[in-house]
């Protein structure tokens, strides 16, 4: 055999929707006939990761029946089918690929080393399958390490050992803004070790928190990058292979460019939004717009995740919100062309001072009253929620819920937060990016969606007279500086002094981290984009009396 055609499957997958992603399958099986093979990412069949609803014994077994339909596809003389799914085999529960030829299940090679840091939690639900050899697919041997597998050496030695002829790879790994450069390291070092040209085929789209970025790719055993597909995008794409003295080579094919890092964080949280937003079946989103850079910038995202029309943003504002404020907010909402209200609190202000003015008797005004405001916006959202059926969008950023500079049950309700991985300094710089630029997969306006008014003004809660983030907080730049070796790299305050910060100023900023871990682990959840976020990536107690001082 002197030619191969292998179709790389970018697809999308509902978790859970066993049914539904075999006819995913199957579409795109139908439509790459051409090739020799169909290559379909980690645990497909019923989507990654599926976490502890893969020990369902109904859930194997359907999964298992999906397969079995599938392979009886393959009787058709059409394209072999690497499909990942879980495989229970002798009392154990494997993360594994199927191939399927000719009407049958030919052979399962089971994942090796499983992830259990980060957002990764394997070991807790997939028993380790045993060293691999290659799997025979029409007379080409193939080795299939599966995702984890490539990040370290000792499986793929062993598969170059056992005779693969080339690496095919079915991959379930979640973007983060360093994470293509990451993978492209080991992919680089494992096809210099064993001189063997490498097929990478990555999930796409939103799981919860996660965002899958596909970016599949391509490398020649000279390292050469044939193919790049784009992220953020489902894509099927037939490779066409040649057998030469030096062994297998890919021809040249499509080279997507990829995005910048401000495109790619910003088309990340399109990605999310759109798939928790569609996958859960709601309406549309609900925002409370307040004419600040937090609430306009989580509007866009909604916009270009979902259109104007399943967009509606309402001003609530109070006696403490600036003109400038209404202006910019009713530009905004013009800008973007969604549904505006304007629902002020006035009244429900004054009836809860009323209701509680008893209890408060001689007690000077402080952050109570604040947090009244907030949750009385919250409630209204939520009964608008309720009403029409749209989920409330929270649009509190990383810096707010690293220190606490949130209320619960007001600013912090909602189903679903874009901006909860994004720092501060960040919003920003994804503002100023959006206002120039518009997103590959967006459905928004092209050109600005906020005025510059949003980006320059200094930011408020305006929640009393005068108010600015910075009367509670140090200026962002230092305290997202704070945070990221805090949180990001768990440096001790002592470092962070050392890196020449103000030694209270890092104190105070510790004690509010560790505080806020309660408001934390009542926040909605939002799409994961740094390499460490809060939740599946940082779990600390909520009690705790640590500080670290040293």
């Amino acid at each position: 055999m002197k030619r191969f055609r292998i179709a790389l499957a970018q697809l999308n997958p509902l978790m859970g929707d066993i049914a539904g992603n075999l006819e995913r399958v199957r579409r795109a099986r139908a439509g790459a006939m051409a090739a020799d093979l169909i290559v379909f990412p980690e645990l497909f069949i019923c989507g990654y990761p599926p976490e502890d609803l893969v020990l369902k014994p109904a859930f194997q077994a359907d999964c298992r029946a999906a397969v079995e339909a599938l392979a009886q596809d393959t009787g058709d003389g059409g394209p072999a089918v690497l499909i990942g799914t879980p495989w229970f085999e002798d009392g154990r529960l494997y993360n594994a690929v199927a191939l399927l030829d000719q009407g049958t299940i030919t052979a399962v090679t089971r994942k090796v080393d499983l992830p259990n840091y980060g957002v990764f939690d394997e070991k807790r639900v997939f028993a380790p399958g045993p060293m691999p050899g290659p799997l025979n697919i029409r007379g080409l041997r193939i080795g299939v390490p599966i995702c984890e597998d490539i990040w370290t050496a000792d499986v793929v030695e062993c598969l170059c050992e056992t005779g693969a002829e080339m690496l095919v790879v079915p991959n379930g790994s979640p973007f983060d803004v360093m994470k293509f450069d990451e993978r492209m390291h080991h992919v680089l070092a494992r096809v210099v070790e064993s001189k063997l040209p490498l097929v990478y085929v990555n999930q796409v789209g939103g799981q919860d928190e996660l965002v899958f970025d596909g970016a599949s790719f391509v490398l020649n055993a000279d390292r050469s990058l044939p193919v790049q597909l784009p992220g953020f995008v489902e894509r099927t794409l037939v490779s066409d292979w040649l057998l030469t003295e030096s062994g297998w080579q890919c021809a040249q094919s499509e080279r997507a460019v990829h995005e910048n890092e401000e495109g790619a964080l910003y088309a990340a949280m399109v990605l999310a939004l759109r798939d928790y937003v569609d996958k859960n079946r709601f309406s549309g989103v609900v925002i409370g717009l307040s004419g600040g850079i937090d609430s306009a910038l989580s509007a866009a995202v909604a916009v270009d995740a979902l259109g104007p029309h399943r967009v509606r943003c309402v001003m609530m504002p109070s006696r403490y919100t600036a003109s400038q404020s209404l202006t910019d907010a009713a530009e905004i909402a013009r800008l973007l062309g969604v549904h505006y209200d304007v629902l002020p609190i006035e009244p429900a202000v004054d009836a809860f001072s009323g209701m509680l003015a008893p209890l408060f008797a001689n007690r000077p005004a402080d952050t109570t009253e604040e947090n009244i405001q907030s949750r009385i916006r919250g409630l209204l959202l939520m009964a608008i929620s309720n009403k029409f059926g749209s989920m409330v969008l929270a649009t509190g950023n990383k810096s707010e819920m690293s220190v606490g500079y949130a209320t619960l049950y007001g600013d912090m309700n909602g189903g679903y937060n874009v901006l909860k991985d994004i720092y501060k300094v960040d919003v920003f710089r994804l503002s100023r990016w959006r206002n120039a630029n518009t997103v590959s997969i967006g459905l928004g306006p092209n050109g600005r969606v906020m005025p510059d008014a949003v980006i320059t003004r200094p930011p408020s809660a305006e929640l009393r007279a005068d108010q600015k983030d910075e009367d509670s907080l140090p200026p962002y730049p230092v305290l997202d500086a704070i945070l990221v070796r805090l949180v990001e790299e768990e440096r001790s305050a002592a470092d962070v002094v050392a890196d020449g910060f103000d030694p209270q100023t890092v104190k105070r900023v510790e004690n509010l981290l560790y505080g806020a871990e309660y408001k934390r682990r009542q926040a909605p959840p939002g799409v994961k984009v740094s390499r460490r976020n809060f939740g599946r990536d940082r779990r600390y107690p909520m009690t705790n009396a640590y500080r670290n001082a040293r």
